[in-house]
């Protein structure tokens, strides 16, 4: 998954660091990732997250709120309402890319912080939040013991997840302040809430208030043993999934149309990737596939090997020889499946004569049915028939010459 480092302004125009993860095919999305009170943005189930989104072709923006992580400004000035702000600059950025976001996922108060700025977004059509609260006043539970501190001095030194941090009285007064219902309740857009029941940070109760204010369409998934960080690989990565299936009803990921098709009777095949090795397959002007190599071999692996479209071709050819010769028999065939292995093995070995090695490919054909044992022989030996088969086993000739300049 590449992955550009990147800075834009925040709120108050202070560089905040972030990371977009791009797709390794074109992006067909592109979602903005908030993560929790005092965390920053390279938290493991971030990081999950956005790989698995990455992989189905959609573009994660995950950054550092103000003051936090790599980002500069001071934290002791942010408050929730900068923090919806800073979701708004980024959506500025990725406007500027032509990578406008369609989908917001918050953690925590960072769930809480898309809801609310999911109204200044027009762009989005689906919201995730991950362990939100219902109420932003929520958050300074994690400090009470510093309130009376906070309201007579104004600020307060505090430590959070071993961690200091100096939260200010402006913080305290816009959390107390700030209410989701109404911005739930005006969410317009898809609503996933994913909660734990044994998270002992946000209770899930809060997920109930979320969901319950929301109008339809809305989902609520149970993250079962999670803790509120999600912080167990396993956790997240069952996460990422669920997000991932949800995000693909509401988001269009259709893929951008191949190039050009080949004239009837031409296949085509064209360069996608000088940089690598995949190539756009075109089957005459109605059939579009990709070819690309295994990563162990520098390809990006988004689409069959060549050697792998060979063995298909024989797998496919010799499916159908035996379909038509049992439907012309009218014999009980109910289904047919053909699994083919392709290797390079010496010619010796495989009782023929000619240079050091051969390719050999390996036909495992299943047949089911209430089919006679005469019957499954003859069809073993019409497999043999296929016409593939016979090109394969006897020398083809290959006719290459050097197309014209364009």
């Amino acid at each position: 998954m590449p992955t550009e480092r990147i800075t834009f302004a925040g709120h108050d125009q202070s560089e905040l660091a972030a990371r977009l993860d791009l797709p390794e095919s074109p992006v067909l999305a592109t979602a903005l990732f908030a993560h929790c009170f005092t965390c920053s943005k390279d938290i493991p189930a971030a990081r999950r997250i956005a790989g698995r989104l990455a992989a189905m072709g959609i573009a994660v923006l995950r950054f550092d709120f103000t003051g936090l992580g790599h980002s500069k400004g001071e934290f002791a000035n942010t408050s929730f309402t900068s923090n919806v702000d800073d979701l708004v600059a980024a959506c500025r950025y990725l406007d500027g890319r032509d990578l406008a976001p369609s989908l917001l996922i918050g953690h925590s108060l960072g769930g809480a912080a898309v809801l609310k700025a999911r109204a200044q977004i027009p762009s989005i059509k689906a919201v995730v939040t991950l362990g939100a609260p219902f109420d932003p006043s929520h958050v300074t539970h994690n400090f009470a013991d510093a309130l009376p501190e906070i309201t007579r001095n104004g600020a307060a030194d505090v430590t959070l997840g071993g961690r200091p941090f100096r939260i200010g009285k402006s913080f305290v007064d816009d959390v107390a302040q700030s209410k989701l219902a109404p911005a739930i309740e005006t969410l317009d857009a898809a609503l996933l809430v994913m909660h734990a029941p044994l998270d002992d940070t946000v209770g899930i109760d809060n997920a109930g208030d979320i969901f319950r204010a929301a109008k339809h369409p809305k989902s609520f998934v149970t993250l079962d043993r999670a803790d509120h960080l999600i912080s167990r690989a396993e956790d997240a990565e069952y996460a990422a999934d669920v997000i991932a299936a949800w995000t693909s009803r509401y988001l269009d990921l259709t893929p951008p149309a191949p190039p050009p098709g080949a004239p009837e009777g031409i296949v085509r095949v064209s360069e996608a990737d000088p940089n690598g090795f995949l190539q756009d397959v075109n089957a005459g002007p109605a059939h579009h596939a990709l070819a690309d190599e295994p990563l162990a071999y520098g390809g990006t692996n988004l689409g069959m090997s060549p050697y792998g479209f060979l063995a298909a071709g024989l797998g496919a050819c010799t499916s159908m020889t035996i379909r038509m010769y049992a439907r012309r028999k009218g014999w009980p065939l109910d289904h047919i499946w053909v699994d083919v292995t392709h290797d390079k093995v010496h010619a010796q070995d495989a009782g023929t004569t000619g240079g050091d090695k051969i390719d050999s490919f390996k036909r495992v054909i299943h047949l089911c049915g209430e089919l006679a044992p005469d019957q499954r022989a003859k069809l073993l030996e019409i497999a043999d028939k296929c016409p593939v088969h016979r090109t394969l086993e006897r020398t083809s000739h290959i006719q290459t010459e050097l197309a014209d300049m364009a």
